[in-house]
């Protein structure tokens, strides 16, 4: 059974007046996400946001995680990137 989040085309959210992004339900749904949750955020300088949902206290193994999604957007920016098509990239992302 393939992933539908995987497969779907992104939604579009908008920023509140207050800074608040609303986290579609589909998403909010399959990442188990409720009132309360906590979560990490970064931004590489690519107009890009990261949101790791953490368990409150963060581990370290969160903070590796976040910094290497950091690493690998920059590898992304530089070129410095292997690409697939659909099919062969979500069986590789099967694996992991």
């Amino acid at each position: 059974m393939k992933n539908k989040l995987i497969e779907q085309v992104p939604e579009l959210t908008k920023v509140s007046s207050k800074g608040q992004l609303v986290i579609p339900k589909d998403i909010r749904k399959h990442l188990k996400i409720k009132e309360g949750d906590v979560f990490a955020t970064t931004s590489a300088d690519y107009n890009l946001i990261i949101l790791k949902k953490i368990k409150n206290p963060i581990l370290k193994k969160d903070l590796i995680l976040l910094k290497d999604i950091e690493e690998a957007w920059k590898e992304i920016e530089q070129g410095r990137c292997k690409t697939h098509e659909k099919e062969e990239f979500l069986k590789e992302l099967k694996k992991w």
